[in-house]
């Protein structure tokens, strides 16, 4: 009997390959990729000639016996997807599920995973999370799934693609209210950003500034994981930032206001509190 292993490719960065994934690519007598295509790619990267086969969501019912076949003759056999682990929103829980039940070998080869880059890099508690990933379309489903999640007190990640990630942000904000989000877009890739900050200014930001490439998000739990600690003296600096990236001073409190859940009399007294003799002038402005 053969080993069936799950190799995690990478998610952009070519270098983010372990030595095993890469020395187990090369001693397979297959590769059972979602996107032949970019397995060449990443197989010609690293200079290796493994035999390819394509295997996704249109092939996956009339490919899991022929894979399964070849197991069972002894031939070992690595699962890929596009990119970061097979079979977390990409085929392949179908093949691993009846490679169990076949008495198969199913080894992981672990690696790079987008939902766990953005988690550990959005600043959102990190400890206990529940991955979503993508959301129903629209809808009945869709409308239950996020109603089902708003009293969810762990961390939220989902993937999204560019063109629905307003609607998303949209929904979020209306069912589940405001929270803390982080939007992490081309993670690992050359124009890699990410963004945190509050449902609603998400909304704003990306409705003014629509995105390209695939994106992960990243939504604080109910509760107190909701707002950022409240801190006067970095509430203060917050506002002067935005002043000086051309906001009125008005709007930048109150902005400041939204994020951390006080009153704007309590960030205009951050203000003065920070600026000290400066307050006077403060106030004139």
């Amino acid at each position: 009997m053969a080993n069936l292993y799950l190799v995690a490719t990478p998610i952009g960065n070519l270098e983010d390959i372990t030595l095993r994934a890469l020395r187990v690519l090369q001693e397979v007598d297959l590769i059972a990729a979602e996107d032949t295509r970019r397995t060449r790619e990443l197989l010609a990267h690293y200079d290796l000639h493994t035999p390819l086969t394509s295997y996704h969501r249109h092939n996956q019912a009339s490919k899991t016996p022929y894979l399964l076949k070849l197991l069972q003759e002894g031939r070992d056999i690595a699962l890929v997807s596009d990119a970061g682990l097979p079979g977390i929103s990409d085929p392949g829980e179908e093949l691993v599920r009846r490679a169990i039940a076949a008495g198969i070998i199913v080894v992981p080869i672990p690696g790079a995973n987008a939902a766990l880059a953005a988690l550990v890099a959005s600043g959102l508690p990190a400890g206990r999370f529940v991955f979503e990933g993508f959301l129903p379309r629209a809808g009945k489903e869709r409308r239950e799934r996020l109603a089902a999640l708003a009293a969810e007190e762990r961390t939220l990640i989902f993937y999204e693609a560019p063109h629905r990630l307003v609607a998303t942000l949209s929904d979020l904000l209306a069912t589940l209210g405001e929270r803390r989000v982080a939007v992490g877009r081309e993670l690992t890739k050359k124009f890699e950003t990410i963004w945190r900050g509050l449902l609603s200014e998400a909304v704003a930001h990306f409705h003014a500034n629509p995105p390209r490439g695939e994106i992960t998000l990243v939504v604080a739990g109910a509760g107190p994981a909701l707002l950022p600690a409240y801190d006067p003296a970095r509430a203060a600096a917050e506002v002067a930032e935005l002043e000086a990236a051309g906001l009125d001073r008005k709007e930048a409190m109150a902005r400041v206001a939204r994020r951390y859940g006080q009153p704007r009399r309590e960030i205009y007294r951050a203000c003065l509190q920070a600026l000290k003799k400066g307050g006077e002038a403060f106030l004139s402005k």
